[in-house]
């Protein structure tokens, strides 16, 4: 019987990530403190945080007695500029601010990716990282985009997927759906190392 796949994710552009490999799953947001520590690097934030989330679905999977042999998928995304962990904006003006800010830079995604495998509690890591180089932009079209799309939940305050590819000079980077928050070629290579392919 092939195992089930249980997004620990709330996000709807992950699960609209992984609807394309056409493979039943559930969604369980893990309930969990995604503050960073202190002086803790993005690299570690994100690998910290996706490895939480699954530890985290794991747990309230087990307390309420549902299936224990399930595969887990959980990730979490920061944006990185000169060395700073930008997050969310949450706000319209919070996201001016921050595309401003990348007028003319490259900013990096740093992904993390967990598969926790519930039959044996191990799980493989793996991270994925994305570069984006923004054109010069003005304040009229950054808040005009910002106006158009309303990318708040989204670090970076960009969705790559709609208008925010208008934003861009170029990307660079293995597998663009890490941009917007699941690496699917990473996600492919753990399953099948777990007996799940979606072609196979």
């Amino acid at each position: 019987m092939q195992k089930k796949l249980i997004l620990g994710s709330s996000s709807p552009y992950r699960k609209a990530l992984l609807e394309r490999l056409r493979i039943p799953f559930e969604c369980h947001s893990p309930n969990i403190d995604e503050s960073p520590h202190l002086r803790e690097s993005a690299v570690d934030l994100v690998k910290r945080l996706s490895i939480a989330k699954a530890h985290a679905v794991n747990l309230e999977r087990q307390q309420n007695n549902q299936d224990s042999e399930d595969l887990i998928i959980t990730s979490d995304q920061v944006a990185v500029l000169n060395s700073q962990i930008l997050g969310k904006p949450h706000t319209v003006e919070n996201a001016i601010k921050q595309l401003s800010s990348f007028s003319g830079k490259k900013v990096s995604f740093l992904t993390g990716l967990c598969v926790f495998n519930q039959q044996d509690q191990s799980y493989q890591y793996s991270l994925s990282e994305y570069h984006v180089h923004f054109r010069a932009l003005t304040t009229e079209e950054i808040t005009h985009y910002v106006y158009l799309e309303q990318p708040l939940d989204c670090a970076g305050s960009f969705k790559c997927e709609g208008l925010g590819v208008c934003l861009f000079e170029k990307m660079e980077g293995d597998d663009p759906n890490s941009l917007i928050g699941l690496p699917l070629i990473s996600l492919c290579r753990s399953l099948r190392e777990l007996d799940v392919n979606p072609i196979g």
